[in-house]
């Protein structure tokens, strides 16, 4: 018996399409890291013996967002090269006198520089923030703010703003992790210290070398309030 084409195809059973599985996106790397959620910190450089991952405040903890962990290294880097450069103008700037006759302690010398000097100062600064903002975090969203808020770009690696005129950024991804380590290792120690000298002048309103020389009398059993 013959069937017509039409009814053919209406026996026949339909043939199922294959299900196209997504591809998964291809892993960003930046300067060699991709981020990892199963790490600490999601993988980011940093910890070293005898601490190793030290994070007692739980700052990194699990659940915290790549954007948040993003954002804490940025800071952490950020503050760590202020400091650094805090801690050599403490020592650099009470040893030798400025273009203004600026002398004393450090933490009295900011109120000496002359307004114009500040105002630029000041200036120099704001630049450099915006700077850092473009280069580094998403455009804020003015219709829906809080989609945009403190978020930083997906292809943007936590304090690498681009500045490098000494060429010293290394291109192979390991010499680039253990140049970040030491970096932050300095940060961190430099934050701590330049903490402790402003807090010491704040106590005896002396420089750091004044206060060497005045405790170095005291344990040498010389009256450090003899002026003789």
């Amino acid at each position: 018996m013959l069937r017509s084409a039409t009814e053919e195809e209406m026996i026949s059973p339909p043939v199922e399409e294959p299900i196209m599985e997504p591809e998964p996106e291809p892993i960003q790397y930046i300067n060699g890291w991709a981020p990892d959620q199963s790490l600490p910190c999601f993988g980011l450089p940093g910890a070293v013996a005898p601490t190793g991952y030290f994070d007692p405040l739980g700052f990194a903890q699990a659940g915290i967002s790549l954007n948040d962990i993003k954002r804490y290294r940025e800071a952490e880097v950020q503050h760590g090269r202020v400091a650094m450069l805090a801690t050599v103008g403490y020592l650099a700037g009470e040893a030798v006198s400025g273009p203004f006759s600026i002398t004393g302690p450090a933490n009295d010398q900011l109120q000496q520089v002359p307004l114009p000097a500040f105002a630029l100062l000041t200036l120099f600064i704001g630049y450099n923030e915006i700077r850092r903002a473009q280069i580094g975090w998403v455009e804020p969203d003015l219709g829906s703010w809080s989609k945009t808020l403190f978020t930083l770009r997906d292809n943007y690696y936590p304090g690498d703003v681009g500045f490098d005129p000494l060429g010293l950024k290394p291109t192979n991804p390991k010499d680039f992790a253990d140049m970040q380590t030491k970096e932050l290792q300095n940060g961190r120690l430099a934050m701590i210290g330049v903490a402790g000298m402003c807090a010491q002048e704040l106590c005896n309103h002396k420089s750091i070398m004044a206060t060497i020389d005045f405790y170095n009398k005291v344990y040498s059993g010389i009256n450090p309030y003899d002026t003789m």
